[in-house]
């Protein structure tokens, strides 16, 4: 996932519900899936964030006073800039991104 080349809005947009439905007829069901993705997002994210910052890991065992350099600050800007999970989940389902089928 290309977190950079995100369209999703960072502040709230109120969608048209008909937009929103219109792939499954059904509003609960969309918004079901949505979630689901977000869900899935907001673990890609904070997977690979740990993974960045562990990158910046020093251990010792002494209680000396722990500096962030410059670039673990700069990964946690671009963290805390992003949209949020469920934002992304529906960019990706207005741009017809999600896979999903129907249970039967």
């Amino acid at each position: 996932m290309d977190l950079k080349k995100t369209t999703a809005p960072v502040n709230t947009i109120t969608y048209n519900k008909s937009v929103i439905e219109a792939p499954t007829g059904n509003i609960y069901e969309a918004i079901t899936i949505m979630a689901k993705r977000a869900s899935q997002i907001n673990t890609e994210i904070k997977k690979e964030l740990i993974e960045k910052l562990d990158e910046f890991a020093t251990y010792n065992d002494s209680l000396e006073e722990i500096f962030e350099n410059k670039e673990q600050i700069e990964v946690s800007k671009f963290y805390e800039k992003l949209p949020k999970p469920h934002a992304l989940a529906v960019q990706e389902w207005l741009e017809d991104k999600i896979y999903y089928r129907e249970a039967k």
